[in-house]
């Protein structure tokens, strides 16, 4: 009996880590993120949490009514570069990120 609550301890123990390094990756920049994934097993996102985990690292800090954050963006042809603080004043900005093909 004794045996057995030892090795239930260790993989609850051991569960607790694997959530917690899942967690910290998602923390990590997109870049670093998909270099550590691209490693982990596929029965580990059967076993553990990933959206939960997911949704918790990525909620972000802002609220509704907020001014969206500045950034920028390349066109299509790679040509010019587009910054959101430039149509501030002008017009409304509906912003999908997405795919179409």
């Amino acid at each position: 009996m004794r045996t057995l609550r030892k090795i239930v301890l260790t993989v609850i123990l051991l569960y607790g880590i694997l959530c917690g390094a899942a967690l910290a990756v998602m923390y990590q920049t997109p870049e670093r993120f998909s270099r550590v994934m691209m490693h982990v097993p596929d029965v580990a996102f059967i076993v553990l949490p990933f959206k939960p985990l997911w949704f918790r690292a990525r909620a972000g800090r802002l609220q509704v009514g907020d001014p969206a954050p500045g950034f920028s963006l390349s066109t299509q042809d790679q040509k010019t570069t587009v910054q959101l603080a430039s149509f501030r004043t002008s017009e409304p900005v509906v912003l999908v990120f997405g795919s179409y093909t």
